[in-house]
């Protein structure tokens, strides 16, 4: 494994004082359903029953409530310790598929949420064109997510002149099932150089099954194969690798963006976090569907799951460095600037000196005690540019934001 340079950990008069934490995928509309998919309906249930409720959710989704949801989402975030967000936004238009006026206007709802909140936004609008490898036509529930070539880079082209200091604006391909394998070089081709791409891929066994009978090869294998997979890229999930697309990855330069709780929550599987930390592959975290809004269960269960598979304790060390705390936040600060395009700079978290579970902490522990050492929340101060956002514990929109999200909820689930 490449080692990381340890990330600074300073004691202040305000507390323990880290770098932000950058949050690499994340759905803001599935918040709305945290929660609301854990009945079974399906002796077999799975990502592929889960998805019929998330499409149900989506479904709902106007350019309001998509505000005050991603409102009350990054005022948690920010809370958390998550300075910065990547959001793979694919609910583009109306359910019926018509495209708003104007046709951003989803978009536009979440950039607004995070210029209210203060949060760091890498806005990735999704190209989704098929419902599978075989090119089947998208589903009715589908409709309000797809976009032909020229349709999808005119959003791109509007939204990416809106760049700014808060704001960056990246390309998510949805997946190599829902995007054909000619619609991706031509995107490729039109993207400016500095674009970052993201694709969730090797998510599911099914999909890896599909794309070696349909594409002749693994996901990963394929997309490295055929796409300039460098730097600029974030592969989303990446559960699914074998030795050879480990390595590849590594070679690459991509990062991957792990989101524990969500793989855990839909039963994808276990990365295979060892042997990509042996190749120095790069790798952030992500909340995705926001069933937790945390780094550090993130963190922790990224952790956790590597002990369970393998039975043995603190999987995730470098040769310098054997806390496991401290190589974890090392790693996603060496990914950041990678994935989000922000350098994020004057981003920090200060963790409550006079906590606890801090009580007599050294700069060699903090880390370990702030990702594994109980439940309670230890985020006392967060900035972004050097803007203090957070205070006490709590995001200076905290009540208002929280009332715009029961608003909105009451209107979702009155549907």
């Amino acid at each position: 494994m490449s080692d990381l340079p340890p990330v600074p950990i300073q004691r202040t008069s305000a507390g323990w004082r880290l770098p932000g934490i950058a949050n690499l995928h994340s759905h803001a509309f599935q918040r709305a359903m945290a929660g609301l998919a854990e009945v079974q309906t399906d002796p077999a249930d799975s990502f592929w029953t889960w998805r019929e409720t998330m499409y149900r959710m989506a479904a709902r989704f106007d350019p309001d409530t998509l505000r005050a949801v991603a409102t009350q989402l990054y005022v948690e975030m920010l809370e958390a310790g998550y300075t910065a967000v990547c959001e793979f936004h694919y609910v583009h238009h109306a359910p019926d598929g018509r495209p708003y006026a104007p046709v951003s206007a989803m978009a536009d709802a979440l950039i607004e949420a995070a210029e209210t909140t203060g949060i760091r936004l890498t806005l990735l609008p999704v190209l989704y064109m098929t419902g599978g490898f075989d090119g089947r036509p998208l589903g009715p529930r589908q409709q309000r997510f797809g976009h032909d070539i020229d349709g999808y880079l005119r959003l791109f082209t509007d939204l990416h002149a809106r760049q700014g200091a808060g704001l960056r604006v990246g390309c998510a391909l949805h997946s190599l099932r829902a995007v054909p394998r000619d619609a991706m070089a031509a995107v490729l081709a039109a993207l400016p150089p500095q674009a970052r791409v993201h694709l969730h891929i090797a998510e599911q066994t099914a999909e890896v099954e599909d794309c070696i009978a349909l594409r002749g090869a693994r996901p990963v294998a394929w997309l490295l194969d055929h796409a300039p997979v460098d730097a600029r890229w974030t592969l989303v999930h990446a559960t699914h690798l074998d030795a050879d697309e480990i390595a590849g990855i590594a070679r690459s330069g991509a990062t991957v963006a792990l989101c524990p709780t969500t793989e855990a929550n839909l039963g994808d599987g276990l990365f295979p976090l060892r042997a990509y930390l042996d190749a120095g592959g790069a790798w952030g975290i992500g909340s995705d569907s926001h069933i937790s809004v945390s780094p550090v269960e993130e963190l922790r269960w990224l952790e956790y799951g590597q002990r369970l598979a393998g039975r043995r304790r603190n999987v995730a060390v470098g040769s310098a460095s054997p806390s496991v705390g401290a190589t974890l936040l090392a790693g996603v600060a060496a990914s950041a600037s990678a994935a989000t395009g922000f350098a994020q700079r004057d981003d920090a978290v200060v963790l409550d000196a006079d906590a606890p579970l801090l009580a007599g902490a050294t700069p060699a522990d903090v880390a370990d005690r702030w990702l594994f050492a109980g439940n309670r929340p230890l985020v006392r101060e967060v900035e972004v540019a050097g803007n203090r956002l957070v205070v006490d514990g709590r995001h200076r929109l905290h009540a208002q934001a929280a009332q715009g999200h029961a608003d909105a909820m009451r209107r979702l689930l009155a549907l």
